[in-house]
Parts: C-alpha cells; structure tokens; sequence
C-alpha cells in the first residue's frame, strides 16, 4: 500500500475516534456508491453527518479541509443523497470535515456544517 493511503488509513481511523468522543455513532465508514466514496457515515441527535477526513503529514502545503474542493463536494452531495435515498432516512443531513495534521503533533481540525448541498 502507498504511503499516502496509509496515512489516509490512519487518519480515518483517527477520525473515527475523534466522533466517538463527540457523542456520534459511527454507522459506515468507507461507504461507497459508484465511484464517490464518503469516509465516515455517522450520527448525532436528530442529524445524519456526512464527514470528509483529509489527512497530512505536515501542515507546510496548506490545511488537510482546503483540499474539499467543490468537485469533492459535488461527489459528497450526490454519494450521501444516494446512502439517504437507499436507507429512507429521515433526519437532517449536514456535511462535516475533519482535517488531521500528525505533525509535529497530532492535530485535529473539524469543521462542522462545512458545506450545504
């Protein structure tokens, strides 16, 4: 396995435990529909959350979030509405990301209702 998908691994799993500690239930986690993939499918109170986990190394290019460009989001929007669609679900959809930095130390960045369709 390459190394970026490694540190991408990693950092959905990291992820993962970052909404466990936030109270979320994690329902699916690299659910796929076609060739759009959402990271992590949780839930929270009245609301389903929808999470894009970008992963670095370093912050020296930038933040992990400024890489959900508007082509990832447009993927995102389409994947969830397929996932809702499927599974009848009835509660409000928000879009959320979370960007893991794990160096120097390891850092989060979550940035909740990042987006709206």
């Amino acid at each position: 396995m390459a190394q970026h998908n490694e540190l991408g691994k990693l950092g959905e799993e990291k992820a993962q435990e970052f909404l466990l500690e936030k109270g979320f239930k994690i329902l699916k986690t690299n659910w796929r529909f076609g060739k759009e993939e959402i990271d992590v499918i949780a839930e929270k109170e009245d609301h389903l959350a929808i999470v894009e986990v970008k992963s670095r190394m370093s912050g020296a290019f930038g933040s992990p979030q400024e890489f959900v460009g508007i082509g990832k989001r447009r993927h995102l929007i389409r994947a969830a509405d397929a996932y809702v669609t499927q599974n009848s679900v009835e509660k409000d959809v928000h879009f959320h990301i979370i960007g893991i930095i794990f160096k120097p130390k390891l850092k989060f960045i979550f940035i909740p209702e990042a987006f709206y369709p």
